[in-house]
């Protein structure tokens, strides 16, 4: 029976590939995102796959979303957020550190506490919540990595709220993936050189290794997996 899955920035990068992958195996998929040019150009290049605007930090959208939603959500992706603070710029006033920080905190970790009440009781029996966190939650990157660590740490309570509905709650934590906007285009040679001198297999991640994680942990082989963190950085370890 095909599965209805909601992937929260779908429009580029991970999200886009994973919609891409659930599309190709019979998933109903409806991905969101902020900026309706890259969901339309999604939705409208892969079969199987509906999109709709959606800015998951705030309620109100949410709330429209859910409105749009199948009555039945079999696999959640929560995917959006990414650092926030690039242009921040070593900002040191007080104001604007706040600012920063709690930005980086709405988008890496309230967007995916309100998604997932948002939709809660249209999760099935048998599903799967999946979140994208990072390295940077176990290696620190500022706000943004304290975000990942707050996600992971509040997967474990969802983990146990959701348990007794068989929904299980999991962590798919990339490094340095190659080819997604992340970094915006402003990684330099000698930083990315870095980040693949830290993994223990010598290459950048690829989008395949994070899908192929996402799926592995929305099948019926992982029905025994939760409250975990799935770490898919090629064994990397912090480097000088």
């Amino acid at each position: 029976m095909a599965r209805t899955i909601l992937i929260t920035g779908g429009g580029t990068g991970i999200g886009r590939a994973l919609a891409e992958h659930f599309a190709a195996h019979g998933d109903r998929v409806v991905i969101t995102g902020r900026r309706p040019g890259p969901l339309k150009e999604a939705a409208d290049a892969l079969t199987g796959v509906a999109a709709a605007v959606c800015d998951h930090t705030d309620p109100a959208a949410l709330h429209r979303l859910v409105a749009e939603l199948p009555e039945r959500l079999d696999v959640l992706v929560n995917n959006a957020g990414g650092q926030t603070d690039f242009d921040a710029d070593g900002a040191t006033d007080l104001a604007s550190y706040a600012r920063d920080f709690r930005a980086n905190l709405d988008a890496n970790l309230l967007s995916a506490a309100l998604t997932t009440r948002a939709v809660d009781d249209r999760l099935a029996a048998g599903g799967a919540v999946i979140h994208i966190g990072s390295i940077a939650a176990d290696q620190g990157s500022g706000s943004y990595g304290a975000a990942k660590a707050g996600l992971a740490s509040w997967n474990i309570d969802l983990a146990r709220t959701l348990g007794p509905r068989a929904i299980t709650a999991n962590v798919v934590s990339p490094g340095y993936i190659a080819g997604t906007e992340f970094f915006r285009d402003q990684l330099a040679d000698a930083r990315r050189e870095h980040l693949i001198a830290a993994t223990a297999t010598g290459r950048p991640g690829a989008l395949d290794d994070i899908t192929g994680a996402v799926a592995f942990l929305a099948s019926p082989a992982a029905r025994h997996i939760t409250g975990q963190v799935l770490n898919v950085n090629g064994g990397a370890y912090p480097t000088r």
